[in-house]
């Protein structure tokens, strides 16, 4: 099967929807209020020594210009339960954090309940790429939650979760 070369917008959101991915909420409090994005390009695991993760985020976002100038950033990967908390916190109207469950570090991370994971995290360097950057995080606390969901998944265009294989 020959490549296309169409490389359209269009056309590239759908070919990369074919990737699964986890997604992240990132989120301090600004000014005494909540602010945040979330991201389906958050990738962990970028290095072990130091801890650093990392995300995309467009040139033309308007909150994380807010979010990046904070101290901490929480950082919450969303669980199977988050589809509507996604929607919501990407939400360019309204009251994005009413009714969802917060937690504040004494850094002014905020995390979110119920997530897969959360890290507490400070920007370490921004990376120019095309109609991007390239963000990467320093990690500097972490909460493994043992009894947490099983991570949201985007995959196609929409929500999706992780099955776990049956055997019989």
């Amino acid at each position: 099967m020959p490549l296309s070369d169409d490389l359209q917008p269009d056309s590239l959101r759908q070919a990369f929807g074919r990737f699964p991915s986890g997604i992240a909420a990132l989120c301090s409090l600004v000014d005494g209020a909540p602010q945040g994005i979330v991201a389906s390009s958050f990738t962990v695991g970028v290095s072990m020594d130091p801890p650093l993760v990392m995300f995309a985020v467009q040139n033309t976002s308007r909150t994380w210009p807010l979010v990046r100038r904070s101290g901490r950033i929480g950082v919450s990967v969303l669980g199977t339960g988050h589809d509507g908390v996604c929607r919501q916190i990407a939400s360019k109207t309204g009251d994005r954090f009413a009714g969802l469950r917060l937690h504040t570090t004494d850094g002014g991370a905020i995390l979110l309940g119920e997530a897969a994971l959360w890290l507490e995290c400070s920007v370490e360097q921004e990376i120019p790429a095309g109609d991007h950057h390239v963000v990467l995080l320093r990690v500097h606390r972490l909460d493994r939650h043992q009894d947490a969901h099983e991570p949201l998944i985007f995959h196609a265009s929409g929500f999706t979760r992780l099955e776990q294989p049956s055997y019989v």
